[in-house]
């Protein structure tokens, strides 16, 4: 059975509705304005208790960890399928993103399946950002030598 790309996409179209982009982008825009006003919360109320380096440096693990709690207990799949896209402001996308392949694959042992798989989705950003925070040094450090 062959079809002609026009059937193709005439069956894509069919199968697959169009997303309500509206709703999506508002969602998306209030759960990551809420996630960072969680953050802003935290620093403020961090700050009133410990010196300004150490909130600084409590706030993302605070969130990492609040966010590694929700994916291990199923919430924060929950939440990212109404929030969509605002669930990836980069802390918390990212503490899901190392979390959930960790919890997929731990009945294969701690080493080969945890250990081994956790990386999978984070592995690939934690090499670029590291890569890119490199080029952008040596660009730093070569413009400001003249």
């Amino acid at each position: 059975m062959k079809i002609s790309k026009q059937e193709y996409s005439d069956m894509v179209k069919k199968a697959s509705p169009p997303s309500p982009k509206l709703k999506n982008s508002i969602n998306a825009f209030l759960f990551g304005g809420l996630i960072c006003t969680i953050g802003e919360l935290l620093s403020q109320t961090y700050s009133m208790i410990f010196s300004i380096e150490e909130a600084k440096a409590l706030v993302p693990a605070t969130l990492i960890i609040i966010t590694a709690i929700l994916t291990g207990l199923g919430i924060f799949d929950n939440i990212a399928r109404y929030a969509g896209a605002g669930t990836i402001v980069p802390i918390t996308g990212f503490a899901n993103a190392v979390v959930s392949p960790a919890l997929e694959f731990q009945t294969e042992g701690f080493v080969l399946g945890t250990a081994a798989n956790m990386f999978k989705i984070a592995g690939p950003v934690i090499v670029y950002g590291t890569s890119a925070s490199v080029v952008y040094g040596v660009i730093y450090w070569v413009t400001t030598l003249f």
